[in-house]
């Protein structure tokens, strides 16, 4: 058997603003973003640069109840790991552009880290793992 997540969605106010956020300030590919007339809404789906595994769907909240999940869909824990396979690069970048780190780069027993915020408040790691890693083994 075979199977894999291909979509985590991700609560959002705006789509335009959240395109905007990931393409321009991480460099995020717009993959899709196909209306849906029969239910008003988008389909808006987002990867990290050179990802061949799960991508984002950027889901606007529709409802009430949806709203109080902006920026908090993990209740204030870490929610997405975005991997990379040049730490530095990419956080001197981020920096550059104006992302707010709120845990400063660390190294660990399994690679380098750094927590940032989305511009929903959203946490995300930003790390590179080490090469010999199990989830390192994965990715390659």
């Amino acid at each position: 058997m075979i199977q894999s997540i291909i979509h985590i969605a991700l609560v959002v106010h705006d789509y335009d603003e959240a395109i905007a956020f990931y393409t321009q300030k991480l460099n995020f590919t717009l993959l899709e973003d196909t209306y849906q007339p029969e239910q008003d809404k988008r389909w808006v789906v987002i990867s990290p640069p050179g990802s061949v595994g799960t991508t984002i769907l950027l889901a606007k909240a529709s409802k009430p109840e949806q709203e109080p999940f902006i920026g908090n869909q993990a209740g204030g824990r870490v929610f997405l790991f975005l991997n990379t396979d040049d730490f530095w690069r990419d956080y001197n970048e981020m920096v550059a552009k104006g992302i707010e780190f709120v845990r400063e780069p660390k190294e660990q027993s399994y690679g380098i880290v750094a927590v940032f915020k989305d511009l929903y408040g959203n946490l995300w790691d930003l790390l590179q793992m080490n090469e010999d890693h199990p989830i390192s083994k994965r990715i390659k």
